[in-house]
């Protein structure tokens, strides 16, 4: 070790550097030198600037500097020789934003028509029931809430995947003879799209692959590539009512798979799979080998004549985590609380997928305390009139709104079971004006100010989705609104003309 020492007068400022590239005990002794410096001037010392710069303190004008530099391994640390990185500022976003995603977002910004200025906007686009006040949250349920808060037992710290005792409760609520359920199954969320994000995360790694339905909710891909796992889409068909094209489904599949995706009921399809469907896929999963994340957050918004099949009821076999939360069946998207089932009679997930969950809870630190303390009045005080209620009306606003559109030349709405949304077809080659479904919608809001989701946000070209939580007079202006548009742009296709004399 080589000790260069210049000053004069007990400077006011001592520094000590220090360079090397070993990690022995040797690099200890910078701090042994810095140590002996204090000693030395005891009543100079005022702050350590970082281990190996000492600021002292004088009232000296001197601007003097005593400089010790320690050479370790042959290397100089005196400055302006040393070597390394260049000191220049160099930040970039990271690959995981980069690879980042949404498709909806993408084609709506980019969507630079401005609507009618004649006509009053209306928004058949946007899946939030709470948007235009037409659908609040039961008393029942904001009283919960109230309860909670005032309490004062609500303002700290969870365990990251939620109290045991709002996991019993979620447990006990979604048990079935069929698929039991115990608090230990029950992971809560903030809402549930962290549940599938989480359950991804645990899943999948960069490198495999996914399977997601074409059309489907956008969230799938966009967190799935930001993971760097591959999305394979399979086709769900709209003649048989979407029902997924099981042999195209199952030639996807290959060694790197580590999911299925089964959205029912699905946005935005609002289709609800039958008993048999389901038993179907689930033959193509068990015979695969392919555990299945089933997004069941609509499962309890299902119309009269239809009725939803919990995929973990028809399968002791095939290892499922279903996704849930409070956002849909009670009408609260905003207050996130959302949670995974763990279905695993088989313990094909044994400990290390339910260790991996708990795990990646612990990034967030869990979802939202005061909730989970409502958690319990919510799912057994919110009267059952409430929830007939609801589904009445989105039944009502379904008839409503197929019935307009099913009588438009040029489309093909598909009758939706479920859910929010209602699925439009557009016949292309009677609006020659238009290239695909983004520019019809574009137009669309210029000339009538009514917006709906192209369905290429979905992976489905040619087709446009309706959100079905509007007013119902809304929705009949809105209907109204797209004949005129429809009648002013349909051309008879070529050879169609008894079509079009009808």
């Amino acid at each position: 070790m080589h000790i260069v020492e210049d000053y004069k007068d007990r400077s006011p400022l001592v520094k000590v550097e220090c360079s090397t590239k070993a990690k022995s005990s040797s690099s200890r002794w910078p701090k042994t030198i810095a140590s002996g410096v204090l000693e030395k001037f005891p009543e100079k010392a005022l702050l350590v600037m970082d281990p190996y710069v000492i600021q002292m303190n004088s009232n000296s004008n001197l601007p003097s500097v005593l400089d010790v530099h320690v050479n370790l391994g042959g290397r100089s640390s005196v400055p302006g020789k040393m070597k390394g990185r260049k000191a220049r500022w160099s930040v970039r976003p990271s690959d995981m934003s980069n690879k980042t995603f949404n498709p909806i977002r993408a084609i709506v910004d980019s969507m630079k028509v401005k609507p009618n200025p004649n006509k009053t906007m209306i928004a058949l686009s946007i899946g939030d029931p709470t948007v235009f006040g037409n659908l609040p949250t039961d008393p029942e349920v904001t009283q919960a809430m109230k309860d909670a808060l005032d309490s004062g037992k609500y303002n700290g710290y969870a365990p990251s995947i939620g109290y045991l005792s709002s996991r019993e409760d979620i447990a006990s609520y979604y048990h079935r003879p069929e698929a039991p359920l115990e608090a230990k199954d029950v992971i809560l969320t903030s809402g549930c799209s962290q549940a599938i994000e989480l359950c991804l995360a645990v899943l999948a790694n960069p490198g495999q692959n996914i399977l997601v339905p074409r059309p489907g909710f956008s969230l799938y891909r966009t967190l799935a590539e930001s993971m760097g796992i591959e999305v394979k889409l399979y086709n769900l068909l709209p003649e048989k009512s979407w029902e997924i094209d099981l042999k195209q489904l199952e030639s996807l599949i290959d060694e790197k798979t580590a999911c299925l995706i089964v959205n029912n009921p699905s946005n935005p399809c609002g289709s609800v799979y039958s008993k048999s469907h389901l038993q179907k896929i689930l033959a193509v999963a068990a015979r695969q080998c392919v555990p299945i994340l089933a997004d069941e957050i609509y499962g309890d918004m299902v119309f009269s004549g239809s009725k939803f099949e919990p995929l973990a009821t028809l399968s002791s076999n095939v290892p499922i985590l279903s996704c849930g939360g409070l956002a849909k069946r009670w009408l609260v998207p905003g207050w996130r609380l959302g949670w995974i089932l763990i279905h695993d009679r088989r313990d094909i997930f044994g400990n290390e997928i339910r260790d991996g969950l708990v795990k990646l809870s612990q990034r967030i630190l869990g979802p939202c305390t005061i909730v989970q303390g409502a958690l319990k009045s919510i799912l057994h005080r919110t009267p059952q009139d409430f929830y007939h209620n609801t589904l009445s009306f989105l039944k009502s606003n379904v008839d409503l709104c197929y019935d307009a559109l099913a009588a438009i030349p040029g489309l093909r709405p598909v009758r939706p079971s479920g859910a929010m949304y209602l699925m439009v077809g557009i016949e292309m080659e009677h609006f020659p004006e238009f290239e695909n479904d983004v520019e019809f919608t574009e137009r669309l809001v210029a000339e009538q100010s009514v917006h709906c989701l192209p369905a290429t946000c979905f992976e489905y070209p040619n087709f446009f989705r309706v959100v079905i939580t509007v007013p119902t007079v809304m929705m009949l202006e809105a209907c109204s609104r797209i004949q005129e548009f429809c009648e002013l742009h349909y051309h008879c296709a070529e050879g169609s003309q008894e079509e079009c004399d009808k």
